[in-house]
């Protein structure tokens, strides 16, 4: 089954192609991705601004926790009913989840966590959590080696984007530049160690918020010179500490279901599995995990018969697959960012 770049949802096919690029190089000028679109940058500016307030489109700044070595964790959460919402905007308010969805009648959070520090997944999940009446069970599971996701972002299995679209807004940073700038010779994630300093978190609050930020409004929140934003702003990104990522809600484009795939398979297999699970359009997420699933995956799916398409077809289909657990999300609370409004 291939992608579909017809859009069945409220976007048009201009909505999807400045989704992608955006995908590609989230900090691209609004000129830049006319250029690349073919139209101008004041449509852009226009596009944006309404898939900002009706998409719910956030361009954010994400700390690459593989990338840095960091542990992460998915979580799942066995709640009292009527509790799990509650859990699960708590969870959102903080800065060390991700990816928080309701599942199994709304009994259930599934969640990721990146801990920033050490010691904040003890308090999370040795602490906070345990001392929660409401939470019965919790299953913690660590993610081993991601196949597919993280800088790698969904959108491109629409194929919305020709390789020479790709080629154009794909960034290259000259991390070592006097000024910072810009350059064509060194590919993102392939120079310097991925390291995130202390001096750095003023520079990455504010990009957390908005990827987009300007040079002097970073400037102006970290007290540096603009030069020296900008020389270490091209360092975290082509050293893929961190990346920018885009959020939007993918009921818009038609696909209004994810459900999270626990999959059990024969231990050499594994990796196998993985790689062919990347190639499936259906799979925004895909990690090898420790724990009692092999695998765990995020598939988006338009509907419950696009769900059981997968389950019986391409997964099914796979060699090495010994056993696959589903949980579809209900709502979906936490994507990249907290939004009071119930995302």
């Amino acid at each position: 089954m291939e992608m579909e770049c017809h859009v069945q949802g409220k976007l048009d096919g201009l909505d999807l192609r400045l989704l992608s690029a955006l995908e590609v190089d989230g900090r691209a000028s609004f000129s830049r991705l006319g250029g690349v679109l073919g139209v101008s940058d004041q449509t852009v500016a226009r596009r944006f601004r309404r898939l900002s307030a009706e998409a719910g489109l956030r361009v954010v700044a994400v700390r690459d926790a593989e990338r840095l070595g960091q542990d992460q964790w998915m979580l799942r959460l066995r709640c009292v009913p009527d509790s799990a919402t509650v859990i699960a905007d708590a969870l959102a308010k903080r800065p060390d989840t991700y990816w928080i969805g309701l599942g199994s009648g709304g009994t259930e959070i599934v969640c990721m966590t990146r801990p920033r520090h050490p010691g904040d997944h003890d308090d999370l999940l040795l602490g906070k959590l345990p001392r929660t009446p409401s939470v019965v069970e919790i299953r913690a599971q660590q993610l081993l080696h991601r196949f597919y996701g993280g800088p790698t972002g969904w959108l491109r299995k629409f194929g919305a984007l020709d390789e020479g679209q790709i080629a154009a807004l794909t960034p290259r940073y000259d991390a070592n530049a006097a000024a910072g700038s810009v350059g064509l010779t060194v590919p993102a994630g392939l120079t310097g160690p991925a390291r995130i300093e202390p001096e750095d978190e003023p520079l990455l609050a504010v990009l957390e918020r908005d990827g987009r930020a300007t040079y002097p409004e970073l400037q102006r929140a970290t007290g540096r010179s603009e030069s020296a934003v900008k020389r270490r702003l091209a360092a975290l990104l082509a050293s893929g500490a961190v990346y920018i990522d885009v959020e939007y809600h993918s009921e818009l484009l038609g696909y209004p279901l994810a459900a999270v795939l626990w999959i059990t398979t024969a231990p050499s297999a594994m990796h196998a599995v993985g790689q062919a699970l990347a190639t499936h359009d259906e799979i925004a997420f895909a990690s090898a995990t420790a724990g009692p699933s092999h695998i765990v995956v995020t598939a988006v799916v338009r509907g419950t018969a696009g769900l059981y398409a997968y389950l019986s077809g391409p997964l099914g289909r796979l060699e090495g697959v010994q056993h696959v657990e589903a949980t579809p999300f209900m709502r979906r609370v936490k994507q990249l960012t907290y939004q009071h409004a119930g995302r």
